[in-house]
């Protein structure tokens, strides 16, 4: 049994079977939902069913309250119809512009940039191309059905892919980076993939916002205003726990320095006094908060731990006047959130 699915406010349509989920029909279709971990923790893709029913699969309770469910909203990564259902989201223009593909890759190069992170590049097969939007993710396909996302750190330039991986203790795939993985291993992914990217239809100044390696799609977001020549205002908040959390510092102030357009504030919440750190200190979210009281003509794109994700946008919102329809954000969520 299939159920038809219309989207409000642009009409449109596609359809969805019985034992599959909105968001994957809707990309099925080329309907444009906006996603993120598709795994039900991060939020990005909540809307309203207007009319029809759904139940949802297992998904984080911060995710979707009880109170936003009773409310008829939804978690359309999660949400599996029992009947034709009209929708209310607001599509993503462009997030099915290039192809989800599923190819293999050699690593390249492994560098490790804090005690905790290291960079991975990836060379692709020389008959194959990825087209993305700075700023989407691949997903590794691991053994076992198991599968890992990483977001894309450099510019969509045909060229080597590089990505951020912080270590955690043991994870399924990031021991294995830390331990066991050589240059010249294959890795097998699909991509691209998400719906964190600039909207192209905004002269608005925009704050990038990131924590620990969110800092990557951030970085292939600069990178890319940087080739087309944009004249965009940017200014990039980026907070870690300690110092040796903002692994490429050096680069960020390299841009500050270069680009009329583009500010740098970095942010730690836990410096230890080895660390000799005179910089500005707490959670990185209020920093933008002090330094820009009124958001209400920003874009924010953030990106990093889905508490400062949650929290940011909370605080944004409610009191510095960011509209809600301009916050765009990618919660990184682990094996533990989801397991939550």
């Amino acid at each position: 049994m299939t159920f038809q699915i219309t989207v409000q406010p642009s009409g449109h349509q596609f359809t969805c079977d019985e034992d599959e989920t909105i968001l994957a029909a809707a990309m099925r279709a080329g309907v444009g939902l906006p996603y993120g971990c598709k795994n039900g923790a991060c939020s990005s893709c909540k809307g309203k069913v207007i009319s029809g029913n759904v139940t949802h699969k297992p998904h984080q309770q911060r995710a979707l309250t009880e109170e936003e469910a009773a409310a008829g909203m939804s978690l359309f990564c999660c949400a599996i119809p029992h009947a034709d259902l009209v929708i209310e989201a607001r599509e993503v223009a462009g997030s099915s512009d290039y192809p989800v593909k599923k190819m293999p890759s050699r690593v390249s190069a492994i560098e490790k940039v804090a005690p905790d992170v290291v960079v991975i590049t990836l060379q692709l097969p020389a008959n194959e191309s990825l087209k993305y939007r700075a700023g989407q993710y691949i997903e590794f396909m691991l053994p076992g059905g198991k599968r890992r996302s990483y977001s894309m750190a450099t510019a969509p330039d045909n060229g080597p892919i590089s990505l951020h991986i912080r270590h955690m203790p043991g994870g399924f795939f990031t021991e294995q980076v830390f331990s066991t993985m050589k240059e010249r291993d294959i890795l097998r992914f699909e991509g691209p993939l998400g719906t964190f990217f600039v909207r192209d239809d905004s002269d608005k100044p925009m704050v990038l916002l990131a924590s620990g390696t969110g800092f990557a799609p951030i970085k292939a977001i600069v990178e890319h205003l940087n080739q087309i020549g944009s004249t965009r205002k940017m200014v990039l908040y980026w907070g870690g726990r300690r110092p040796q959390d903002l692994y490429m510092d050096a680069q960020c102030r390299e841009w500050a320095a270069k680009q009329a357009n583009f500010d740098y504030v970095p942010v730690v919440s836990n410096a230890l006094p080895e660390d000799n750190w005179t910089g500005r200190t707490g959670f990185v979210h209020h920093a933008v908060m002090a330094d820009l009281p009124d958001l209400s003509g920003h874009q924010v794109y953030a990106c990093g731990a889905p508490v400062m994700v949650e929290s940011a946008k909370a605080d944004f919102v409610a009191q510095c006047k960011l509209p809600d329809d301009e916050f765009y954000a990618d919660a990184f969520t682990t094996e533990a959130d989801l397991a939550k």
